[in-house]
């Protein structure tokens, strides 16, 4: 019995915590909409134009503002004779421009987390088309790529939207981040779970974003005792979005979107890891201290029973110091 309660303890203090880093994508991960760089240019169709036309469509219409746009990719499409096949977004995905650094962040920060004991897994969480981001020399780097996507029909060409992301609907894909129910299907997210039955502890999530739309994650995340973080493009240096954003309390941080080596983002995200592996081996102690000490407690309880009891019998008092025997230390 005792061996069984050492080996638990080793158990408890080796497991090794989860860092979730959750990443929006438009203007977090790259300097604009993932739209603009060459999916509307290669249906002929001006930037400007696409969004105030598609944005009309859904005041007009009452319309979600994504479900708007990817209703309107699919008509121009048709109109121009382009069929929107994953093949034609992944291609399109490949020249979307990423802020810089972005490529080696991933193993530069997963290395860093291997060597303070920490696996870090990184998510994102976009109102952006996910088909585009599958193109991107990023993708294999995401554990799930949450974000809005078409329902594709027997010749495999967009026809419905299968999936609409929007800026309220993102804080689910938290809620599945923390709980590990990753299938945008499961229902059973829904159902409770206690803090020690979560796949990622609430505060071992980071959440970094750029904008407004951000500010249910970043809420939710800081709420719950994670790391909400706002980035803001380094070349024009605009701050007035993290400004707010902090004054109004919806972030802990913000720092330039840059993600090099030396860069106060990469700084930053070391640190709470540091501060994550530092949080979570002070847990796993106080768990591996409390499994030690159980035994005792069994004993109190036993004993107290046993006085409880007119006469205790020989068994009971064999079983009673064969609980003590159980016990770590001297505690007569």
């Amino acid at each position: 019995m005792q061996k069984d309660v050492e080996e638990a303890m080793e158990k408890i203090r080796t497991q090794k915590p989860i860092v979730a880093i959750c990443y929006d994508f438009d203007k977090t991960l790259s300097p604009d909409d993932m739209q603009t760089f060459t999916l509307i240019p290669s249906l002929d169709m001006d930037k400007d134009t696409f969004w105030k036309e598609s944005n009309d469509l859904a005041i007009a219409n009452l319309m979600d503002k994504n479900l708007a746009w990817m209703q309107k990719l699919v008509v121009e499409s048709k109109a121009k004779r382009k069929k929107l096949n994953r093949e034609y977004f992944h291609d399109i995905g490949k020249d979307i421009k990423l802020f810089k650094g972005v490529k080696t962040w991933f193993k530069r920060i997963n290395e860093y987390g291997e060597r303070h004991g920490v696996e870090v897994q990184h998510y994102i969480i976009s109102s952006g088309l996910k088909e585009l981001v599958e193109g991107t020399p990023i993708a294999g780097e995401f554990k799930r790529i949450y974000a809005s996507s078409y329902l594709y029909d027997a010749d495999e060409v967009a026809e419905w939207p299968a999936q609409a992301v929007n800026y309220t609907n993102k804080t689910q894909f938290l809620f599945r981040i923390a709980k590990g129910k990753f299938e945008e299907y499961d229902e059973s997210v829904n159902e409770s779970m206690s803090d020690d039955e979560l796949y990622i502890p609430y505060q071992n999530i980071v959440y970094i974003g750029d904008s407004d739309t951000d500010i249910p994650c970043m809420r939710l995340v800081k709420s719950k005792g994670g790391y909400s973080i706002g980035v803001f493009d380094p070349q024009n240096d605009k701050r007035d979005k993290v400004y707010g954003l902090i004054s109004d309390g919806r972030i802990d941080y913000y720092a330039p979107a840059d993600y090099t080596a030396k860069s106060q983002l990469n700084t930053l995200i070391c640190e709470i890891i540091d501060s994550v592996a530092t949080k979570s081996k002070l847990k796993q102690e106080n768990a591996a201290l409390r499994l030690l000490a159980s035994p005792y407690q069994l004993y109190k309880g036993m004993a107290a029973m046993l006085e409880m009891k007119p006469k205790a019998t020989k068994k009971d008092k064999q079983m009673l110091e064969q609980i003590k025997t159980l016990i770590d230390g001297n505690v007569d």
